[in-house]
């Protein structure tokens, strides 16, 4: 009876040891999954925190983009110095602007007086904490392709080319310099128009359309140069690269330098501009997109650039950018 007991008890310790053992060990492995779990979440901390998997930061490759950081604002004006004055004093607030071009091909060169002021409401309204530098780019002859003439000292590789006579919140602004980023090379803006084969015509021969034919197809091939962002390299492209006798017609007709530039970064990319939804404010008298037979103008102008360029550059696209946080549904 006694050994009987001595046996079950010695069997009882065994069990409890070797259940102890085993404890043990699923303890252990647990512990080794929750370091090897904590590693990983650790080196995955690493990348999205700026590491790559071989240890490389990613802010080493920042530098050759810390240009993108601002955008100057081209601006283009004529004899319309309390509408310019709006202009600057609006953009002067958005956050990333770096500098202030003005294309000036007036007769008479800007006073001090209009350089004193504007430069007052740069320092009073700019928000970042750099200078932002303006700039009066003078010219003699008075020429469309003016406004896209090369900047020089240019620190920045954006360019947000405006008129004078309309105005976009800074954070519609800040939004399509941010999608702009993310295709530097072609042009991303607010203002869309399209071209079409002509129906009517000939297989060859293409029709402008304005902004009722983007809204009613939800189609464009263009972004206007009186409202979009550009990189720096297509003013000399334009002004040094481009066959002279685009600006040549362009200066003639005094019309059509943003289709130009429009057909010029098509030709260049491949690709279609981007489109940005965005508010717009118009602030000055109507132009001459008011006139009379200005859409026939235009695809006059269309059809004279595809022969120069020997081909219609020009994309078609639906694709639109739209800021998710500024609508309920999307």
């Amino acid at each position: 009876m006694r050994g009987s007991l001595f046996n079950l008890n010695r069997r009882t310790a065994q069990r409890f040891k070797q259940l102890a053992i085993a404890s043990v060990k699923i303890k252990l492995l647990l512990l080794c999954c929750i370091a090897f779990v904590l590693v990983l979440l650790a080196g995955c901390a690493s990348v999205f925190q700026g590491e790559d998997a071989i240890g490389v930061s990613s802010n080493q490759f920042s530098d050759s983009r810390s240009v993108q950081k601002g955008f100057a604002l081209l601006i283009n004006t004529w004899k319309r110095n309390d509408l310019l004055k709006q202009s600057i004093a609006h953009y002067a607030r958005c956050s990333s602007l770096d500098s202030i071009h003005i294309v000036w091909s007036e007769p008479d060169p800007p006073s001090e007086s209009l350089k004193k002021f504007l430069n007052h409401v740069i320092q009073l309204n700019s928000k970042s904490d750099r200078r932002v530098e303006l700039k009066f780019d003078i010219n003699k002859e008075d020429s469309l392709n003016n406004r896209f003439k090369p900047i020089t000292d240019l620190k920045t590789d954006a360019v947000f080319s405006i008129d004078d006579d309309v105005i976009f919140p800074c954070s519609s602004v800040e939004f399509a310099f941010d999608v702009w980023r993310s295709a530097p090379d072609t042009m991303v803006g607010f203002v869309p128009r399209i071209h079409w084969i002509d129906q009517k015509g000939s297989a060859d021969r293409y029709v402008y359309g304005g902004w009722w034919s983007v809204w009613w197809t939800g189609t464009y091939s263009m972004v206007l140069s009186k409202a979009a962002f550009f990189h720096k390299k297509y003013l000399d492209i334009y002004t040094n690269q481009m066959p002279a006798s685009i600006r040549e017609y362009v200066s003639r007709n005094r019309n059509c330098e943003d289709i130009a530039m429009s057909f010029l970064v098509a030709n260049v990319t491949g690709a279609p501009p981007i489109w940005v939804k965005g508010k717009i404010f118009e602030i000055g008298s109507t132009g001459i997109s008011s006139l009379g037979g200005h859409s026939e103008k235009r695809t006059q102008c269309v059809n004279r650039f595809v022969a120069e360029f020997r081909r219609m550059a020009l994309v078609s696209t639906t694709v639109k950018a739209v800021d998710s946080r500024n609508i309920w549904f999307w």
